[in-house]
């Protein structure tokens, strides 16, 4: 592939960007950013705590734990420089993926089904038996089957991938690495800061998408639901040292008219055996969130 295969309405901007993944490989290491954008508005009240207690075992400047409240202005942080640092998005980007799926009539709503191909990749390392299966947007997204999201990927395309990547404003809107492995361990970095960022200008439908496209993927990305609150999110793993991982659980916690937005970020070389399951993280982000008296005390 070259670059004047591209069709000739691709932007400057974007063919720039699409340079480097068609003519070399970029390294995926994590990297402070200076460009990282805090949530938006005037009357922004940053406020920083300690959670530390929760998150024992751990070295301290290794998670963060980032909470947004837009009607309040509201920006509550534990460890505010690593929230503002830039890491992969894994399996977060499962969201952004989905919308622009939809809104590109990819996929033609949450029940598009592709099927299996029986072939667990060489490459794999962690496969969940939970994968090997025909899937969905829907099941998919549950799961966190990557194998479904790379295919969507590969149908989506670099260039309209680039294209909706610079409408989100979404991290460093990179693909270096591959339309299907950039958010994995390619060259897409965001913040946890830029998260919620982006889960709010998505949520008050600023992100230049259909309604409809919203409304599906938010119905496919609650985790809990009850009387008192909807809790939805996305968790994401990555690899960033031979012995560390990373791991993410991004989303916002609807209580009737009222919304706020979270990141959940943190790495270590034990993270994994403590947090790993995403129902661990769940527990740990909802136990946080009622710290913060965002979801109501437990009686």
């Amino acid at each position: 592939m070259t670059l004047l295969t591209l069709r000739g309405s691709l932007s400057a901007s974007i063919l720039r960007r699409l340079a480097p993944l068609l003519l070399a490989s970029t390294s995926i290491a994590c990297a402070p950013s200076t460009e990282s954008p805090s949530p938006e508005g005037a009357n922004l009240q940053e406020r920083e705590v300690d959670l530390s207690e929760y998150f024992s075992g751990t070295d301290a400047n290794d998670s963060t734990f980032v909470v947004y409240h837009p009607a309040s202005g509201q920006l509550i942080r534990h460890n505010p420089e690593r929230a503002q640092q830039r890491f992969p998005a894994a399996s977060t980007y499962k969201i952004p993926n989905a919308l622009i799926a939809i809104e590109t009539g990819v996929a033609k709503g949450p029940d598009h089904l592709i099927p299996w191909d029986g072939n667990i990749p060489a490459d794999a390392g962690f496969w969940s038996s939970t994968w090997s299966k025909d899937h969905t947007l829907r099941s998919a997204m549950r799961t966190s089957a990557y194998w479904y999201y790379q295919e969507i990927a590969r149908e989506i395309g670099a260039e309209r991938m680039l294209a909706y990547l610079d409408q989100f404003d979404y991290g460093n809107q990179s693909i270096d690495g591959g339309i299907d492995a950039f958010w994995l361990h390619g060259g897409l970095r965001i913040s946890p800061d830029e998260q919620v960022r982006f889960l709010e200008r998505m949520y008050s439908g600023r992100l230049g998408l259909s309604e409809r496209s919203f409304q599906l993927v938010r119905d496919i990305i609650v985790l809990e639901e009850n009387p008192d609150y909807r809790l939805s999110g996305k968790t994401g793993t990555a690899d960033v040292t031979p012995n560390g991982e990373l791991l993410w659980l991004v989303g916002y916690v609807e209580r009737e008219e009222d919304v706020w937005f979270y990141a959940l970020n943190m790495e270590g070389e034990h993270v994994w055996n403590k947090w790993g399951k995403p129902s661990a993280r769940l527990v740990l982000v909802r136990a946080m969130l009622r710290e913060l008296n965002v979801l109501p005390r437990e009686l």
